[in-house]
């Protein structure tokens, strides 16, 4: 130690000063400051410098607290900090103190935000059918009749494709689709070439080769631009051969269809799984390589059995290549009509137009334009989307109701904290962080809810949604979307909690502000209209749903099976049916591939009746092949001549018509009259019409004509005994295919299917009525409960003073339901027009009678007043000198 240095005054490490000099306020640091180094000093002679320095540094970080830190000479960013702290531990405050209304603004909040993430997902999901490689550039053709009786189909002939090709320079590639494999009756069995027992297989079609490239097939195995092009060759999928030849490569593999050795199909390629969001769904494609299902089809203008599918050059333009194809009209349609003696050209060449359909329009185009596939309604996606951006609306005027009703005990805070030197921006900003605090929280229970729900609405919309957690864009929006929602919901109560004057505050003039509510009655009133409408479309959906099941249709749907695969019976199918007939509860059998359900068999004809000149247009009528115990079978009633009958030799000439077929073709005594398409038919009956499609469209033309054989056996069945006669029939199967197992469904069934987008509909509008319902009545019954609140006093004195219970209940409920009145004189025309227009799709339909917006009228009546009741009751029961013995 130096000999010049006094002992006892070395100081502290100057770090630890320094640190200490720049973080303390400046009001605290000398007197803090000497204070510690004196203690320095004292500790150094007592312990020595090393330990008196440790606890020097010890003291300087037990000091620095909050409360002595300098805030002059922070940072705006730390500054900006502390104050976001400040405001949420505020806002979380403010929520435990009023646990009722957080939980309502909260719960509110999630349910709308929860309803708005699974209608995105519908949406988006709806939207993205059919996004395949160069979809800008693929079409489809179809085929546009501008006539009296005009409509849009798909068919085609055989050589349209070839023409397009050779012809067209525009198009890149075209190919052919036939959507079902109905020429082999209907019945799609496969199976191994080296296995006995078939399996049943729905999704069949066939397609050219160049289809699997127009529509951008992906492949497992095998070239995609060979796998269709040799004779007798297939395409399956990766389930199909999974299922097959489960571990292996199938291509060169052999597939038996229908049980029929001449139908062997060599495996030519695997395919990818086609994804839920495509219009064309298919596990297997049979090759159209040298494939005649008529004779000489493929070079005639015959058959209209071909969908054709195309992609076009980059520099292709749709409208002039549309104009172009009016070319094949008039060198191929019309002349083949010429040729064939039809001499309604002049009508064609007016009327008949091609046009292309994008492929990406397919789906959302509903049946637009005719076709064998499903399809969604563009309607119904934005119908539910606007549904789920209304279920939000009630979840935001939840949260601005509330807030400005409880505006008067948040007055108090705001005038002191103006006194004390707040601005009304920093104001501002703190309610608008408590609202953002909301949001965010919503949002997490939201998606837990959107977790638990998403099965449910799959199982309702008939539905594969998922949530694309792993997509990049996901969470960035849930955020962006929680900021956005939050601010916009606290927008208002911010600016209006923030206005209050601190001298009106402090002389009691808001105190009572929260009665000033004429925009909260408006906002209630929107909430209840919403929600009546909504009431108003399910009872229309239902109403016209149990219409539809149970309206009289023309043929008795109840009590008939249906087997499937009766043409794999081969020539054995007339025994088959003989021995059925012969079962105890069997009433009559029938065997064709014709029914009056959606999605059987049909062939539109066009029909004349004698003696009018083919110049004229004939009508266009559906022609079923059915046997004589058809009519019997399916209960349709016969009005006028009489049944087929094989002991007659010209009923192989005969035709029976229904009702509508008797108009259309003006027949004033049809049992004396003669028909004709393509031969002449002499009419021996007349049926009463019947539904044979949906009720959206009208009864058509209907010509029965005597055949034989068929897919489909149908069996009328005594009533109560249907469970013995399936195992009887099941029997009889056996005896006959003992490699294949009975498929069998019923006609009933079948018939309500046809309803199923309809009836999803109603359950998922019932789901979002709830929904609407339960977020109005979550903010009613906090409004209610604030009311009595804020009127104990005024209760309390009306009792004292003799009011009854029901005088206190009618007080506090009558304003409530005078709101739920005005919201119904403004939802029922907005309702009814909403549902006129919905109806109109449909061409048999209930009328909107009064009673139904009566209902949905009485029901939010009820809703309402069971939601208010529980508060204004309890108000009324409860003793007044409890509430008045602390005035």
């Amino acid at each position: 130690m130096s000999k010049n240095r006094v002992p006892g005054f070395s100081g502290p490490p100057k770090w630890a000063v320094s640190f200490f000099l720049w973080y303390s306020n400046d009001h605290l640091k000398d007197a803090v400051l000497g204070d510690l180094l004196e203690l320095h000093q004292q500790r150094r002679k007592l312990m020595g410098k090393r330990k008196a320095d440790w606890l020097f540094v010890f003291g300087v970080v037990q000091f620095l607290q909050p409360f002595a830190v300098r805030k002059k000479g922070r940072s705006t960013h730390l500054k900006h900090l502390d104050m976001f702290r400040n405001y949420i531990k505020i806002a979380w405050r403010s929520m435990n103190r009023q646990k009722m209304y957080t939980a309502i603004k909260i719960g509110g909040f999630a349910l709308g935000l929860a309803t708005c993430m699974v209608i995105f997902l519908f949406i988006r999901f709806e939207l993205s059918y059919d996004n395949i490689a160069n979809a800008d550039r693929t079409y489809r053709l179809y085929n546009h009749y501008l006539g009296q009786d005009g409509g849009k189909w798909v068919s085609t002939p055989a050589n349209m494709a070839s023409v397009i090709r050779t012809s067209y320079p525009e198009v890149e590639k075209v190919g052919r689709l036939i959507p079902y494999q109905w020429f082999d009756g209907g019945s799609n069995l496969v199976r191994r070439d080296d296995r006995a027992e078939s399996t049943f297989e729905e999704k069949i079609a066939y397609a050219d080769n160049d289809l699997l490239d127009v529509l951008a097939i992906p492949m497992v195995y095998g070239d995609r631009s060979k796998a269709l092009s040799q004779p007798m060759s297939i395409v399956i999928s990766r389930a199909k051969a999974d299922k097959y030849f489960p571990n292996e490569n199938p291509v060169g593999k052999l597939l038996v269809l229908n049980d029929d050795k001449t139908k062997t199909f060599t495996i030519g390629g695997v395919m990818e799984d086609f994804p839920p969001n495509r219009h064309i769904d298919f596990d297997f494609f049979l090759t159209l390589s040298n494939v005649e299902f008529w004779k000489g089809e493929q070079d005639s203008w015959c058959c209209w059995n071909y969908d054709v599918y195309m992609r076009l050059r980059s520099d292709a333009s749709v409208p002039e290549l549309e104009q172009k194809m009016l070319s094949i009209k008039d060198t191929y349609y019309v002349a083949y009509l010429k040729e064939t003696g039809n001499t309604s050209e002049a009508d064609v060449k007016k009327n008949h137009t091609f046009k292309l359909q994008p492929i990406r329009d397919i789906y959302l185009a509903g049946m637009e334009v005719g076709d064998n596939f499903r399809h969604g309604d563009i309607r119904y996606t934005w119908l539910f989307g606007s549904v789920a951006v209304f279920i939000l609306l009630l979840a935001c005027i939840n949260f601005i109701n509330l807030s400005t009703a409880k505006s008067a005990n948040r007055a108090k805070e705001v005038g002191l904290r103006k006194v004390v030197g707040s601005f009304r921006s920093s104001l501002i900003r703190q309610f608008l962080t408590e609202s953002l605090l909301y949001s965010f929280i919503s949002f997490a229970i939201a998606v837990f809810i959107l977790i638990l729900a998403l099965p449910f609405f799959n199982s309702l919309a008939g539905k594969t949604l998922t949530i694309p957690w792993g997509q990049w864009w996901f969470f960035p929006i849930l955020i962006a979307s929680a900021l956005f929602i939050g601010f916009v919901a606290g927008m208002y109560p911010s600016f209006y909690l923030s206005a209050f004057k601190p001298i009106d505050v402090l002389k009691g003039k808001v105190s009572r502000g929260s009665k000033s509510g004429s925009l909260r009655s408006a906002m209630v009133v929107f909430q209840f209209t919403t929600s009546i409408i909504l009431i108003i479309g399910t009872f229309v959906i239902y109403r016209q749903m149990s219409y539809i099941l149970n309206a009289k249709i023309g043929f008795d749907k109840e009590q008939v099976l249906m087997i499937q695969g009766a043409n794999t019976l081969g020539n054995n199918s007339e025994t088959f049916k003989t021995e059925v007939s012969k079962l105890a509860g069997v009433e009559r059998v029938t065997i064709n591939n014709y029914l009056p359900v959606y999605g059987t068999h049909r062939d539109q004809n066009s029909f004349w009746r004698e003696g009018k000149t083919k110049e004229e247009k004939g009508i266009g009528a559906q022609a079923w092949w059915i046997d004589e115990d058809y009519i019997a079978t399916m209960g349709i009633k016969l009005l006028d001549g009489r049944n087929f009958d094989r002991s007659i030799a010209s009923d192989s000439a005969a035709v029976i018509v229904n009702q509508a077929a008797v108009k259309e073709l003006g027949l004033k005594n049809p049992l004396d009259e003669r028909i004709e398409n393509w031969r002449k038919w002499k009419v021996i009956g007349v049926v009463e019409d019947f539904h044979f499609e949906t009720m959206k469209q009208k009864i058509g033309p209907l010509v029965f004509m005597l055949g034989k054989g068929g897919s489909v056996v149908s069996i009328k069945v005594s009533s109560n005994k249907m469970t013995k006669v399936i195992d009887e029939v099941s029997q009889v199967w056996k005896t006959f295919l003992p490699n294949q197992p009975i498929r069998y469904t019923f006609l009933d069934e079948s018939y309500a299917r046809m309803y199923d987008d309809v009836t999803r509909t109603g359950k998922i509008l019932t789901s979002f009525s709830v929904l609407a319902v339960v977020v109005a009545c979550l903010g009613l019954f906090a409004l209610s409960a604030f009311m009595v609140e804020q009127r104990n006093k005024e209760i309390s004195i009306r009792l004292v003073l003799g009011a009854s219970v029901n005088n206190i209940f009618r007080l506090l409920t009558q304003n409530f339901v005078i709101m739920v009145a005005i919201a119904f004189v403004i939802a029922v025309p907005i309702g009814w027009y909403l549902m006129r227009s919905w109806l109109e799709d449909f061409e048999y339909k209930i009328p909107l009678t009064w009673d139904l917006f009566a209902m949905a009228g009485l029901v939010s009546v009820v809703i309402a007043l069971l939601t208010v009741s529980y508060q204004s009751i309890k108000a009324a029961l409860i003793n007044p000198a409890q509430r008045l013995k602390a005035e």
